[in-house]
């Protein structure tokens, strides 16, 4: 059932997702995570244009309400891959986009962001340490695990231990209308959860909400503390962006995380 939020009616995403206002608008929290890092996945009333926007007055509000200077919110150059970039507050300016699709950090004078439209957003935050990721997953990602490397990335950095982990997944293309080529399951043929993520048929669906679940699972994290939105953002133009649905004219979602300060425990 859909429901009234600001004047705007907005579907009920899952679990222990609720919907919050912020200065732009309308944002998604996931309750979990909320006393650990401060974090928020943006609708389209937060607006950017493309791939590489870099007008600062969108980043800035983003920036404001994750508390952190501008030049302390940290974006990245997302190349569908799965490398990582480990920032720092003394790291590079606002105005320098590091190449990678994986950011961490334990610093909470640093902010960290993904952007995506279709592909998934996952943020990670460490219960015990305060760390922090964020991740960009389209299938080239999921193919290359970026989830499991998040993981290792913040047990090896940080000394993450993957039960002290809360994952949320935010909107992004669901099964439902994920239609994908045959020959796509071939990429995915290293991981031995694979085949179920893929419905087969005349017209293959692939599934990367559960696919980030298995593989987040696989990496150790319980799956009690996996959550998943479940809000299609090709189902929903009037409030995300879809790259599948509105080809290059398709505008970009945000998904940004911060260790709180004082939370760790």
């Amino acid at each position: 059932m859909p429901i009234i939020f600001a004047d705007m009616y907005l579907p009920q995403p899952s679990g222990e997702f609720e919907w919050v206002q912020e200065s732009w608008g309308a944002a998604l929290r996931c309750r979990a995570l909320a006393g650990v890092a401060r974090h928020c996945f943006s609708t389209r009333e937060l607006p950017l244009e493309g791939a590489h926007d870099a007008d600062p007055s969108s980043w800035s509000a983003l920036a404001r309400a994750l508390g952190v200077e501008l030049d302390s919110l940290v974006r990245m150059r997302q190349v569908h891959c799965a490398d990582v970039y480990a920032a720092a507050a003394t790291g590079l300016p606002f105005s320098d986009w590091p190449e990678a699709d994986i950011a961490v950090a334990d610093d909470p004078a640093v902010a960290l962001s993904v952007r995506a439209a279709d592909c998934v957003p996952i943020l990670l935050a460490d219960r015990r340490t305060g760390a922090v990721a964020a991740v960009h997953a389209g299938w080239k990602g999921t193919a290359a695990g970026a989830a499991i490397v998040a993981v290792e990335s913040l047990r090896s950095r940080y000394r993450t231990r993957a039960e002290d982990l809360l994952a949320a997944v935010g909107p992004s293309i669901g099964p439902c209308c994920y239609e994908v080529g045959p020959e796509l399951a071939g990429h995915f043929s290293s991981h031995p959860d694979a085949s179920a993520w893929f419905t087969l048929g005349s017209k293959p669906h692939l599934d990367l909400w559960r696919a980030t679940r298995d593989q987040l699972a696989r990496a150790g994290v319980p799956v009690e503390q996996i959550h998943v939105s479940g809000l299609c953002t090709f189902d929903h133009p009037a409030l995300f962006h879809s790259y599948r649905r509105d080809g290059r004219n398709a505008g970009r979602l945000v998904a940004a995380i911060r260790t709180a300060p004082g939370t760790m425990l």
